[in-house]
């Protein structure tokens, strides 16, 4: 058995962790609040086309993030020196960053003129900024369970990291909107750098927290001759991919995630609609909004860590946080004010940052119980899974937001006052429809999850004894 096994990291190694946390919601967050509203709205995109390229962008998750997986996972260039994650991480969080003004850097002059030019733009720089996306996020999440290996390192680290995710994912939602104003194209393009920039800046922040240590490199570099030596153990793409789809609690976990994620996208993605389109105010109004969502967020990790101490479940943390987030999303269909969405979105962000804090302690879990079923920490491709399942969400988002706006009659023209019934549409897909995702989650994962705290310390236990 390895000598600092079981060494801790200190909090400065969790801190800067946490700082991906912050990177990864900061750009989804944008992506959420911008990508849709932009092409739709102020490049008159038509919502059809726009729903199908996000749809072709998930076909593209399908291939992509499984794959990346498979593929970093086998290492990295100076992965002998580096490990096999950490470069793959810094590499790939700076182009990411950089990929994404490039979306919005579309010529303003093709606006409700180019339609096929719009589509093509929006599939080709969404699916380069999410390949990019998935070459560093995919290794962040793959090197939690093995640079963070007991259950009280963990716990501690999701906690020091989710107040961290939660100010980036608040600022993603906030930020972008001071920097653009509704009817100006071109200022998107302005808020997207100022996106890409703080995301290249956080990338050596991040350094310390992703770094791999000499035992981490050692037990890599072990399991590469072992596979040169023999290669027919070597699991194929295929193979891998199989095997993952016949477990059944990681099925659950990809199934409850994907609903989950489905939900937030809508919710996230209707900010701008509901600020212009139902409350008639300017894009910096949704900073009132976001802000309620922020403080309700932090306000949830004190009492989810007040409950999670009590209970040590991570799966019935991620079940009742579903249930508080569905049951505060309904009744927000009905609101009609800037005051009633922002006080809706402080409960339901309470709700959040509890699902949120422990969705990935949970998944961690999942790959344990993995790792031991195989016998060897091929885990790249479980992260895979996970990414193409929640970044799928994306045309769960798409096509509610177009049925919504089709069927209700959303005018997207410049400066349009929406009808009653437009506005219904916009509150369904901000209320109704995310609350349902959130609860099917909830029922869906009870059903079907199998892990419990015996079990995941049991596999704990097993994994320190194969030194995996």
């Amino acid at each position: 058995m390895d000598k600092d096994i079981d060494l801790e990291p200190g909090i400065g190694t969790m801190i800067s962790y946490g700082i991906g946390k912050f990177l990864a919601e900061f750009l989804t967050g944008a992506e959420g609040v911008m990508a849709f509203y932009f092409f739709e709205k102020e490049m008159k995109l038509n919502s059809w086309l726009a729903m199908l390229a996000l749809v072709i962008y998930s076909v593209w998750n399908a291939i992509n993030d499984p794959l990346v997986g498979f593929l970093t996972n086998k290492g990295a260039p100076m992965s002998r020196r580096l490990g096999r994650r950490f470069p793959w991480i810094i590499l790939g969080l700076v182009l990411c960053a950089a990929s994404f003004a490039l979306i919005f850097a579309v010529p303003a002059s093709w606006a409700g003129t180019n339609q096929i030019g719009l589509f093509l733009w929006l599939v080709i720089f969404l699916c380069l900024y999410d390949l990019l996306y998935s070459l560093w996020e995919l290794n962040y999440q793959a090197i939690f369970p093995d640079k963070f290996r007991s259950q009280k390192v963990r716990t501690r680290t999701i906690e020091i990291a989710t107040p961290i995710g939660v100010v980036g994912m608040t600022l993603g939602f906030v930020l972008p909107p001071l920097f653009y104003d509704y009817g100006v194209k071109e200022s998107y393009l302005i808020a997207s750098l100022i996106v890409a920039g703080i995301g290249i800046l956080g990338a050596f922040a991040l350094m310390p927290g992703v770094r791999e240590t000499p035992n981490m490199i050692e037990r890599f570099v072990r399991k590469q001759e072992y596979d040169k030596a023999h290669p027919e153990e070597t699991t194929s793409f295929i193979s891998a991919l199989k095997s993952s789809f016949r477990n059944r609690d990681l099925l659950a976990m990809l199934l409850c995630l994907f609903l989950y994620q489905s939900g937030c996208m809508c919710m996230t993605g209707s900010v701008n609609y509901v600020v212009e389109g139902i409350l008639g105010l300017q894009s910096s109004q949704t900073v009132p909004v976001m802000a309620g969502m922020i403080v309700g967020a932090l306000i949830g990790v004190l009492i989810w860590s007040r409950i999670q101490k009590k209970l040590c479940n991570n799966q019935k943390m991620m079940i009742m946080t579903a249930i508080c987030m569905g049951c505060v999303a309904i009744p927000m269909t009905l609101l009609r004010s800037q005051l009633g969405f922002t006080i809706g979105m402080a409960l339901w962000g309470m709700g959040f940052s509890g699902f949120w804090t422990y969705m990935t302690p949970a998944m961690a879990d999942v790959v344990d119980q993995t790792v031991l079923q195989q016998k060897k920490r091929d885990d790249g491709i479980i992260m895979g899974l996970r990414a193409f399942f929640m970044r799928f969400a994306y045309a769960s988002e798409a096509l509610v937001l177009a049925v919504c706006h089709r069927a209700t009659g959303y005018n997207a023209a410049d400066g349009a006052v929406q009808t009653e019934t437009a506005k219904w549409g916009i509150a369904l897909h901000i209320g109704l429809i995310p609350g349902l995702f959130f609860l099917a989650a909830a029922l869906l994962f009870w059903k079907m999850n199998t892990l419990n705290p015996a079990k995941t310390a049991a596999n704990a236990e097993a994994l320190k004894e194969l030194n995996l």
